[in-house]
């Protein structure tokens, strides 16, 4: 009885010792399973954040080159509005000087318009004076 109590547990022992080894292995396998997960999320990760620093230097990049771009356009247009002030000052000169010129032209207009008179008038006078004197000694 003993022995066979005995033969019957050392069989209970070695199953259970193989299913000891059996779930041993289950939990290296899903251990090294594990392992490789973490490493290819390590991977992952790490090709992540090279990704990340490399989208962080383009837009640092593409940033900079829209503040030069920003400056030069700034600078284009104070040079721009520098030049509308100047030619609108320039107009004004023109236009100043415009209508003196036509201020100057009215009056000699005006000037011509006398002296014409005048001289038609003095043509008149010669005339009667011709046809006074033609009739006198």
């Amino acid at each position: 009885l003993i022995s066979s109590a005995t033969k019957s547990l050392r069989m209970e022992m070695e199953i259970l010792e193989k299913k000891l080894q059996d779930a041993q292995m289950k939990v290296a396998e899903k251990d090294g399973d594990k392992d490789k997960e973490i490493q290819s999320l390590k991977r992952l990760i790490s090709e992540l954040e090279f990704q990340l620093t490399m989208e962080k230097s383009n837009n640092e990049s593409f940033l900079d080159k829209l503040r030069k771009e920003i400056k030069h356009k700034s600078d284009e247009l104070e040079k721009l509005t520098q030049e509308k002030t100047q030619l609108i000052h320039s107009l004004s000169q023109v236009q100043e000087e415009n209508s003196l010129l036509q201020d100057t032209v009215r009056r000699e207009c005006e000037e011509r318009f006398e002296l014409t008179a005048a001289l038609g008038r003095a043509r008149e006078q010669v005339l009667e004076l011709r046809r006074l004197s033609g009739t006198l000694p």
